[in-house]
């Protein structure tokens, strides 16, 4: 209850004070905030994947403007050099308004990605979504199969037969590309798992599977069980190190992701930026209250 309240009242402190926060996990505002950081990850042997942030817009017109600011992102971070690739929320080329308007967004940044030789994974939102962006999924993979990729959410009840039914639906043995991560939107008991150790459960299930169907899986996780799991998955499996790669948020458990990388194990970090890095801080907290609590000890503990 009480990081619930928390969660309810931070949205509306000053911006500046939130942002003492939020500086640890979003990169900055700009472009060359975003380059910054992701040579500074790159410097330390980490790719990369690149997020603007800005979902749930409420105009076509803004769906435009984000599809040009993307192309313009692929083009800068292309060109000087980043290793690393791009991810994006549907939303924020227009899902919710105009299904066919946002697929030709996407599928414009991800004809420009294709151009450049780089990737584009498509983020997955909450369950209203779900369906379209499947579906955006499969319409890209037959035009651009090494360019585009999906993100999968183990906490959802119908992630399992989601795989089974593309796995079994391949055109001409195309490869699949997914994002395995736990799942953080609020959904009810009949469309999510709830409790941590049954989504921890079908986590491994869903990588078992990705594992024993040629899957390539980017195993997002900050959860040290679940790496720890994972690694004996590779190593019973004897998995090769070209069909995977461990993912995480920026500014979250470096600890966990140095030991990874000194492994010898591929890390790629989620780097956030844009302008409304305020609106993607408070969203998260509506999404996981618990972080609440975090938030304050950071306000007045950390500086």
């Amino acid at each position: 209850m009480l990081n619930k309240l928390l969660a309810d009242l931070l949205p509306y402190m000053p911006e500046k004070l939130i942002w003492i926060f939020s500086r640890r996990y979003i990169a900055g505002e700009t472009i060359d905030d975003g380059l910054k950081a992701c040579r500074e990850l790159n410097r330390q042997g980490i790719e990369v994947t690149v997020d603007l942030l800005g979902e749930f817009i409420s105009t076509i017109e803004q769906a435009e403007e984000n599809k040009n600011k993307y192309i313009d992102i692929i083009e800068r971070f292309t060109s000087e050099g980043i290793n690393g690739n791009f991810s994006l929320k549907p939303t924020m080329f227009g899902l919710l308004i105009d299904k066919d308007v946002c697929f030709s967004n996407i599928e414009e940044v991800v004809r420009k990605a294709s151009e450049k030789k780089s990737f584009v994974r498509i983020d997955m939102e909450d369950s209203q979504c779900v369906d379209f962006e499947l579906e955006i999924y499969r319409k890209l993979l037959q035009k651009y199969p090494s360019t585009v990729g999906l993100v999968v959410q183990a906490y959802l009840r119908r992630t399992k037969n989601d795989l089974v039914r593309m796995n079994g639906n391949r055109i001409n043995g195309i490869s699949l590309n997914f994002r395995l991560c736990k799942g953080i939107y609020v959904e009810s008991k009949q469309i999510a798992y709830k409790e941590p150790e049954e989504i921890r459960e079908h986590y491994l299930d869903d990588l078992k599977f990705m594992f024993e169907n040629n899957m390539y899986v980017g195993i997002a996780t900050h959860d040290k069980y679940l790496v720890e799991s994972a690694f004996n998955m590779i190593n019973e499996k004897n998995i090769d190190h070209t069909k995977y790669e461990f993912q995480m948020l920026y500014g979250v458990t470096p600890e966990l992701r140095n030991s990874i990388v000194k492994q010898g194990h591929k890390m790629r970090v989620y780097v956030p930026f844009g302008k409304d890095w305020f609106g993607y801080s408070t969203r998260r907290l509506k999404e996981n209250p618990k972080m609440a609590s975090q938030i304050v000890k950071a306000l007045f503990f950390r500086g």
